[in-house]
């Protein structure tokens, strides 16, 4: 039943708001304008994401993937987490780590292209090597 509690925003002024300040909790509410407009530019990614598809750009596909998707998950952290109004350190610290996370798979992804199906013979019956 304190759950709901803790749920609610504190009034300003209250117990509860003094609380939360004297923690380093800060209570902000996101409009829904702002939300909409998060899910609509998650949407509009989602579809340069398919858009991509029909392109061939070689390896570039891979990076332009990855760049959309680190887009989104910065749009996801900074408002839907509330990254945004946070600690400046705080978002430093996520954005360093979405762009390591972004290189570490870009770069084991391209690896991948070293492997082929004919490295091994018969390895892969269903795949027919290229040549």
């Amino acid at each position: 039943m304190s759950d709901t509690h803790a749920a609610t925003a504190a009034a300003p002024g209250s117990a509860e708001a003094g609380h939360a300040e004297s923690t380093g909790l800060h209570v902000h509410i996101v409009s829904p304008r702002v939300l909409l407009g998060v899910w609509g530019a998650l949407l509009l990614g989602t579809a340069l994401t398919y858009a991509a598809t029909w392109i061939d750009l070689g390896a570039g596909n891979l990076w332009l993937a990855m760049a959309i998707a680190t887009a989104k998950a910065a749009c996801v952290a900074l408002f839907f987490m509330h990254l945004k109004w946070d600690r400046p350190f705080l978002g430093f610290v996520f954005l360093i780590a979405i762009l390591c996370v972004f290189l570490f798979v870009g770069i084991a992804l391209l690896d991948t292209q070293a492997y082929r199906p004919d490295l091994i013979p018969d390895y892969a019956p269903g795949i027919t090597p290229p040549g």
